[in-house]
């Protein structure tokens, strides 16, 4: 929580220290973005005291910003380098972008978002706060070929299996990491190699569905 008074960026050094004290962190460069983004800059305002609790918080059109630790988690099995080319499937509030856009540097990440009004509000908030991601309205199941390779990609919504074209459009040697399931879901990270795929789970969790125009069929 952020005290009365209390700068934002204390509350956001306090939870990191949290995160990395309970072993949600060990890559250095995943600790710094964590406390170099303002998490509360994402989160609806009457919700800002709360932006640096572990927990996820509702942003509106009936999807949640992820808990930090999860971000976390999946930043660090991402295993990302400077300049590595991101996608990520499911923009939200912009906030896990941004995560990534600190650990890969501006322009390297490209997300799609199939909620147009949170694909515009999204795009807004991360030129505002001086984030060079590039974001779009889409099918998530489609990723963003015109793009591709990816040297990773991340899905922040659950399917119930990872979208194959999502797989295809990441290189040989990357990773992706996602959430994967109905009701009971697992967070998985996938190796795209030249005989097939590498799979590796990483215990329970829980996202909002992947949504997409098969839903609407």
């Amino acid at each position: 929580m952020v005290r009365d008074g209390e700068d934002p960026a204390a509350a956001r050094d306090r939870l990191v220290d949290r995160l990395v004290h309970r072993g949600y962190v060990e890559r250095q460069s995943t600790a710094r973005a964590l406390r170099a983004v303002p998490r509360h800059e994402f989160v609806p305002e009457g919700r800002r005291r709360e932006a640096y609790a572990d927990r996820p918080l509702a942003i509106g059109n009936g999807q949640t910003i992820s808990a930090p630790h999860m971000v976390a988690v999946m930043t660090d099995l991402l295993s990302l380098e400077r300049a590595d080319r991101v996608l990520e499937i499911g923009t939200g509030c912009g906030y896990h972008a941004a995560v990534t856009s600190e650990v890969v540097g501006p322009g390297n990440v490209y997300s799609v978002e199939y909620d147009a009004d949170l694909a515009r509000e999204a795009r807004t908030r991360l030129d505002r706060l001086g984030y060079e991601v590039y974001v779009r309205h889409g099918d998530g199941r489609d990723g963003w070929p015109e793009h591709a390779p990816y040297d990773r990609a991340y899905l922040t919504c659950a399917p119930r299996v990872v979208p194959g074209s999502v797989v295809d459009q990441v290189r040989v040697g990357g990773r992706v990491v996602a959430p994967e399931g109905t009701g009971r879901q697992t967070l998985v990270a996938l190796t795209p190699t030249e005989t097939g795929v590498e799979r590796t789970t990483h215990g329970g969790v829980r996202f909002v569905s992947m949504r997409g125009s098969a839903d609407d069929s």
